[in-house]
């Protein structure tokens, strides 16, 4: 398929001239005042008088509405331009020395610049006898100076605002592209955000559950501490689900209550302790200097070990695991392992509901410009590894208090 040269382009004028229409207004009938007065090859031209003046300055008028209505601002200008080519209102039979016509060179480039071909050509055409009157009654051959106002100067003006043109189409597509990615990145965010607070507090509350209800005769305390255990991560993912559906309004509206803060690595000693009441025995392990983390890291770590001990609960079947949280020069890792059989978790494989737990865990990382590791381990056992670079600002806004 070809380029269209002419691609759609609708009118952007307001009901209301902006401070740019005024300038360029301004300044092509400037230049049609100063040909006016100037001299010129062609002969005596008209003699100057405050009437030829006015009827030059008239064009002003409709340029300050060429974005709106671009056909009918060049007819008028045309008309305007024709009476002063012509002599009409000045001196008739006596044509104006100097005059291409600023005002005729911004109405023809607008016109090419929203309208169609068919009009665009039409346009051409129109200007051209506007031009022509100028060399009736003077010296000049046609084929010099004529020639060129005639044919090869509206040319030139209709190629450069069909650039222009092709220009702002373009920004447009690479616009609306941007946007779009922007809403598929912001989607697959909240999806993300859904799986794992779902996956997780899901999964602890069907296991609470079902241990309650094996222990409820035989040991009361027990599953009474499990229906507790139950209870909070209900509580726990209402809460997040609600803030993540707050993101998700369209409303200005604000919120009645202030909304949670985002998990962080702080809240990774509660999914340890959440995994050892749900039945996978789990640690914490913190090596290095502990330091403030950027929001959108610490989010991404609290979510890796959320989405990694769920895992490990599904999949590993009677197992310990290990959290192990390490803070290093300009960067930060997490590791979550365990040391059960498993039913066959590969690296990047999907598995259960979909496999957007692994493909998820990839997604955050790799916002970050970081690495993911994940598989089956020598010694037995499922890990995933993960390591994010810190900004190099991090280590200079002190220790975690």
């Amino acid at each position: 398929m070809g380029r269209d040269f002419f691609p759609p382009a609708t009118p952007t004028g307001g009901p209301r001239p902006t401070p740019g229409d005024m300038a360029i207004a301004a300044v092509a009938v400037g230049l049609d005042v100063l040909a006016y007065l100037a001299p010129g090859e062609e002969g005596p031209g008209a003699p100057v008088t405050v009437l030829g003046v006015l009827l030059v300055v008239v064009s002003f008028v409709p340029l300050l509405f060429r974005r709106r209505h671009p056909v009918p601002v060049l007819g008028a200008v045309l008309a305007v331009q024709l009476a002063v080519n012509l002599g009409l209102a000045v001196d008739p039979g006596s044509p104006m020395s100097n005059s291409y016509g600023g005002a005729v060179a911004v109405a023809l480039f607008t016109v090419a610049r929203y309208c169609g071909r068919r009009t665009v050509l039409l346009s051409i055409v129109a200007t051209a006898p506007v031009q022509l009157a100028r060399y009736l009654n003077n010296d000049v051959p046609f084929l010099g100076v004529g020639l060129t106002d005639v044919v090869v100067t509206p040319c030139l003006l209709v190629a450069v605002s069909l650039a222009v043109r092709q220009w702002k189409h373009q920004l447009d597509i690479n616009r609306k592209l941007l946007a779009d990615r922007a809403v598929t990145e912001e989607r697959r965010r909240i999806a993300r955000e859904l799986h794992d607070i779902v996956a997780h507090h899901i999964t602890t509350m069907y296991l609470m559950s079902g241990g309650a209800r094996s222990t409820l005769d035989r040991d009361p305390d027990t599953a009474r501490e499990a229906l507790v255990t139950l209870e909070e991560s209900g509580r726990t993912a209402l809460q997040e689900m609600r803030q993540l559906l707050g993101v998700l309004r369209s409303t200005d509206t604000p919120e009645e209550a202030p909304s949670e803060p985002q998990p962080g690595v702080d809240g990774i000693e509660r999914l340890v302790a959440d995994s050892t009441a749900a039945g996978l025995p789990a640690e914490l392990h913190v090596t290095g200097r502990p330091v403030a983390l950027p929001m959108p890291v610490g989010l991404t770590l609290y979510r890796i070990v959320q989405e990694a001990l769920t895992n490990a609960r599904k999949h590993a079947g009677p197992a310990r695991a290990t959290v192990r949280l390490a803070y290093l020069q300009g960067r930060v890792t997490v590791e979550v392992a365990d040391d059960g059989a498993g039913d066959g978790r590969a690296p990047g494989g999907k598995g259960e509901g979909g496999g957007y737990g692994l493909l998820g865990m990839r997604e955050r990382v790799a916002l970050h410009d970081g690495s993911l590791r994940a598989g089956d381990r020598e010694e037995g056992g499922f890990a995933v590894i993960a390591s994010v670079p810190l900004p190099t600002d991090t280590y200079e806004k002190g220790r975690v208090r």
